[in-house]
Formats: structure tokens, C-alpha cells, sequence
């Protein structure tokens, strides 16, 4: 609903839930939403086209909105603060936290915090069966494979983007490789995670529960864990009933977009096809 501005945002069509979508291709006015015939890894690989070519960049004045964008991570820093905050203070010095990661954005903008001063023994980055990192974490061989389809497709990543700007804070020396710990869970222990968590009376989305189950599995007996979830359980409904075998009620909002019809437009993994939409809204 601004003025003077356009939104494009980019899905991978099939491979979200129904009410994901319904969350921004339900909205219209000046925002398209582009269903793309393919995966994650190929929708991120069409923006940095974008932003690799200068020209339509500053023809249109073109930014981003995800990670991106620096910006994204600044904001994400405040809530590892707050979360450290909440932890006794005679537990602050043995906290581990818990990062549900796909793209990383999440996990750099904590250790950022952390070589801001953030209270933290260590991060650990919790993966699907996407293991691109925990992988490369133990071998030093970065070896993306196909992108795999999983419970927490929000973290269905094989060449995470930020995952260099984990490398320049390693470089730099304001991290260290003890600050990380690299984990996948595979979609058993996802789904077992959630039934646990379901049983301590928290009802759990899938991401969480892979940082969660990442955290069991690294913890030791004096050391205090935090894990981080993406969503509100609701928005991963289907998954979620099927699982734990209970009812999740929509939110007002959510049920909202569940009533209304989707607007993306689809388009093929292709720069030309991308380009040719953005051009089409600086007509219009």
C-alpha cells in the first residue's frame, strides 16, 4: 500500500504450504507475488541476478527485503540480546542457542551479537536434511547437493547466501570456529521433536523442532540452551494436525488468509522471464 513502491516476491510454487502462500499472495495492490518453477536455491539465484546486473538495479532502484539486505540482520541481533537477557544471571556465561538455519541470515546476525559481546558460549547452527554446512563443518569441503524437500521448508537451502559472511566474521577473527556448531537433524527426529516437545505442553512447527532436537543433542549437563522457532505452528497447520494428531486453531489473522484467493503470477526459473515482470510494474 505505498506509494511509489513496488514489491516482487519470489516462491518456489509447490513446495510451501497453502496457508504460506495465502500469507503474501493474498495481498495484491502493489505487491506480485511470483510462484517460480523451481526450488529455494534457483528463486534466491534469480535476485542475485538482479542485483549482479547494476544497470537494472539503478534503473529501478531496486533493493531487497530478506537477508540479503544487511538491515535484515541488525534487527535480528536486538532478540539474541533480549533472549540472553531473560537467562539468570549466574547462567549467562554457559548460554548455547539453538538457530533453526537455511539461509544463515539468522545464525550471522547472532554471531555478530556475539562478537558484539553478546553473553554466548557458542551458536549452534541446526539444519534439515540440507547439510550443507554440517557437512562442510566437518570435512572443510563445500559440497551442495539438490536441494531436498523437507518438513521445514523454510530451511530447504543447499548453497546458503550468508554463509560467507559467516566465513569474512572468521576471517576477520571476531568469531572463532569454537563459536559454531554445525548439526542436521533428519525428518524423523523432526517429527519425534515435536511429538516431545507436544508432551512438555508446547506445540512446535518443524523448524523449531529441528533446533530443538539439535540443542538435546549437543547440550551438556552445565551448560543453559535457548532454540529459536520461525512461526506460529498454525502457519504449518496440515503438518503440524498430522503429526501430533490434534487440532491446531487458526488465528484470526491466518484464518483470514485461508478465505482469500491467491494472486501470484508463475514464471519460470529464468533471469529473462524475472526481468521482464519488473519491467512490466514500472509501466504501470
Amino acid at each position: 500500500g505505498q506509494k511509489g513502491v513496488q514489491v516482487v516476491i519470489l516462491f518456489p510454487k509447490g513446495k510451501i504450504s497453502s496457508l504460506q502462500e495465502k500469507l503474501f499472495t493474498t495481498l495484491g495492490d502493489n505487491i506480485t507475488t511470483l510462484a517460480v518453477d523451481g526450488d529455494f536455491d534457483q528463486c534466491q539465484a534469480l535476485v542475485k541476478q538482479v542485483f549482479d546486473n547494476k544497470s537494472l538495479v539503478d534503473e529501478f532502484n531496486i533493493t531487497s527485503a530478506n537477508s540479503i539486505n544487511i538491515s535484515r540482520l541488525f534487527a535480528q541481533i536486538c532478540y539474541y540480546f533480549e533472549a540472553v537477557a531473560q537467562v539468570p544471571a549466574a547462567q549467562r556465561r554457559h548460554v548455547v542457542i539453538s538457530v533453526p538455519s537455511g539461509n544463515f541470515g539468522n545464525l550471522s546476525a547472532g554471531l555478530i551479537a556475539k562478537a558484539m559481546g553478546l553473553s554466548v558460549k557458542r551458536i549452534i547452527a541446526a539444519t534439515n536434511n540440507n547439510d550443507t554446512v554440517p557437512r562442510y563443518w566437518q570435512s572443510q569441503l563445500w559440497q551442495p547437493k539438490a536441494t531436498i524437500a523437507t518438513l521445514s521448508n523454510a530451511m530447504d537451502v543447499s548453497a546458503p547466501n550468508n554463509w560467507p559472511r559467516v566465513e569474512a566474521l572468521l576471517a576477520q577473527g571476531v568469531i572463532c570456529r569454537d563459536d559454531i556448531e554445525a548439526l542436521a537433524v533428519d525428518e524423523d527426529d523432526t517429527q519425534l521433536s515435536m511429538r516431545q516437545l507436544w508432551q512438555l505442553g508446547y506445540v512446535s512447527e518443524p523448524h523449531a523442532a529441528v533446533a530443538y532436537k539439535a540443542l538435546k543433542r549437543s547440550l551438556a549437563p552445565d551448560e543453559f540452551g535457548i532454540f529459536f522457532g520461525t512461526a506460529h505452528p498454525a502457519k504449518f497447520k496440515e503438518q503440524v494436525e498430522n503429526i501430533l494428531g490434534s487440532p491446531i486453531p487458526l488465528p484470526p489473522a491466518l484464518a483470514a488468509c485461508a478465505a482469500e484467493s491467491g494472486l501470484s503470477v508463475d514464471i519460470a526459473a529464468d533471469f529473462s522471464a524475472l526481468e521482464q515482470v519488473i519491467r512490466t510494474l514500472k509501466r504501470t
